[in-house]
């Protein structure tokens, strides 16, 4: 009788972090940290202020370099690789404050996205070849349906400066998944926003999942995390002090004592 198991081998982790570690002087951001997303799925990666996440990040895309460690992205390492590289390999983010080019209008944004994956050079764009103009309609097109997708196509032809913050945000979304992404970091997405926009912005990231695109997202709304990852990762003084499902993590005694600050001794909070 055949093993099922056999027939049906697990999926390999999308991006792998062993061990990796970061240090500014004698400030240690990242300490050891390990852990791994699998494809298609939602990771939270949360923690108190100054816990490392956002370093974290930062490693991930190579603005810095690891100290020590290993982090692969589909099975290859990402140490020596500039961040256009990683763009064009499959990792996207966005940032903690929207970073938009404001003088664009917003279907102008995400062509300027779209860069990383056409293939026309600059003298087949002067020459206005044919391959040129097709791959043109083929950018405009994409641009549209993704507009579409984050719910923007009335806006396309509006300044991004001229919209309301949390369209901003929107179009940063749309930006970053022009560039076809495996891997979204989404770095604070709902910051600034409302109620009603943060419940929205949760939907559209199970959206993005459902296309097949793995996530990690730092967000301060516990709401918003907890609602939307399968796993989460705890980080506290740059070390990572629990991951697991939602539930477990609201439960985790370290998670607590993290958040709270609390000496069990004294009753007092560390502030």
């Amino acid at each position: 009788m055949n093993d099922p198991k056999k027939n049906n081998p697990p999926a390999e982790a999308l991006l792998e972090i062993s061990g990796v570690s970061k240090s500014f002087g004698g400030v240690h951001a990242v300490r050891a940290v390990s852990f791994s997303l699998m494809p298609a799925t939602i990771t939270g990666l949360i923690g108190p202020n100054g816990a490392g996440k956002t370093t974290l990040f930062n490693l991930i895309t190579s603005v810095f370099p690891v100290d020590s460690g290993t982090i692969l992205f589909r099975g290859e390492s990402t140490h020596k690789n500039r961040i256009n590289a990683l763009v064009k390999k499959g990792i996207a983010r966005t940032f903690q404050n929207v970073e938009l080019f404001e003088s664009m209008t917003v279907l102008e944004n995400i062509l300027v996205g779209q860069h990383t994956r056409t293939r026309c050079g600059m003298l087949e764009s002067m020459l206005r070849l044919p391959r040129t103009r097709r791959e043109e309609r083929a950018t405009r097109q994409k641009a549209g349906e993704l507009l579409e997708f984050v719910g923007l196509s009335d806006a396309a032809e509006k300044k991004c400066s001229d919209l309301p913050f949390g369209w901003q945000r929107l179009l940063e979304l749309a930006r970053a998944l022009a560039a076809q992404p495996k891997l979204l970091l989404l770095d604070e997405p709902a910051a600034g926003l409302n109620i009603v926009e943060t419940a929205g912005l949760g939907e559209l990231i199970r959206k993005i999942q459902a296309t097949g695109v793995t996530i990690l997202l730092v967000e301060h709304d516990m709401s918003l995390t907890m609602g939307v990852s399968g796993n989460i990762v705890v980080l506290d003084q740059g070390t990572k002090i629990a991951e697991g499902p939602p539930r477990e993590i609201q439960a985790n005694e370290a998670v607590i004592q993290a958040y709270l600050g609390r000496n069990r001794k004294n009753g007092q909070t560390r502030g």
